[in-house]
């Protein structure tokens, strides 16, 4: 039988349902806030099991508490998703079907990319190619900048890519719609929409993954293949060499 859900646990579900998305000091901050608001026993290692009972109450609403990381800055958030609609429908309510059209382009152009990025030029020449409606240049700008308020996309100089929040939400329907590219991390197996790809046996690995999987290795191979991984590992010496690339986002195994 499911743990039974307290004041505190609707209290937390509440506030992660308001913030869409919640940074992990910050959900482990409201975990201790809502405990001892509703009086409920509390301790600091125990937010996985306070979510999962959470989970096990959601389930038959088909929603779910998920976890996931931003390897921006390498930190966990947690995200609320509704597992009865894996669509990009699900943000319908939120945005015009012109909106939505735009968006799904733009995740084409992030996740068919060799890097997982998209630069703005290329989303913006979409925009007078939608089959729904031709966007002005200008129009598509601001619908971009809200995609990134609502924390749908992420931009970083011109570039976009897929914000954690989108990732966490999406990951069955990005598996689905994009078999052919499409790859979850060898590591932590988790859906990688940036990462580094073998040479030799194609199999790929999210950077933070890359970088604890081969630390203090001084010649870092492939994990299946054991041929020698030839990409850079950001973060890690090579041969008495530091590297540093922008990193990418990644998905983790829920918290259920």
């Amino acid at each position: 039988m499911a743990a039974q859900m307290t004041d505190a646990h609707r209290r937390f579900l509440q506030v992660l349902m308001s913030n869409g998305i919640t940074e992990g000091s910050e959900a482990r901050k409201l975990h201790q806030h809502c405990c001892e608001t509703d009086k409920v026993y509390y301790a600091h290692d125990k937010l996985d099991d306070f979510i999962s009972t959470i989970n096990s109450h959601l389930q038959p609403l088909f929603m779910q508490i998920r976890k996931g990381i931003s390897e921006d800055d390498g930190r966990a958030h947690y995200a609320v998703v509704n597992l009865a609609e894996t669509e990009v429908t699900k943000m319908a309510s939120d945005y015009t079907e012109m909106e939505l059209e735009l968006f799904r382009k733009t995740m084409d152009l992030i996740i068919l990319s060799e890097n997982g990025f998209a630069s703005s030029t290329d989303i913006l020449n979409l925009a007078d190619q939608l089959k729904t409606k031709k966007m002005k240049k200008k129009e598509a700008e601001q619908v971009l900048k809200v995609f990134v308020e609502d924390k749908w996309l992420s931009e970083k100089n011109g570039e976009y890519t897929l914000h954690t929040r989108c990732i966490i939400e999406m990951e069955q329907y990005i598996l689905s719609n994009y078999q052919d590219v499409a790859r979850k991390c060898n590591i932590c197996h988790s859906l990688a929409i940036q990462s580094q790809v073998c040479e030799s046996c194609g199999i790929g690995m999210h950077l933070p993954c890359v970088r604890k999987y081969f630390r203090g290795q001084a010649e870092p191979r492939c994990p299946k293949c054991n041929e020698f991984w030839y990409c850079d590992t950001p973060g890690v010496s090579r041969m008495g060499s530091q590297t540093h690339h922008r990193a990418p986002l990644l998905v983790v195994d829920d918290a259920s």
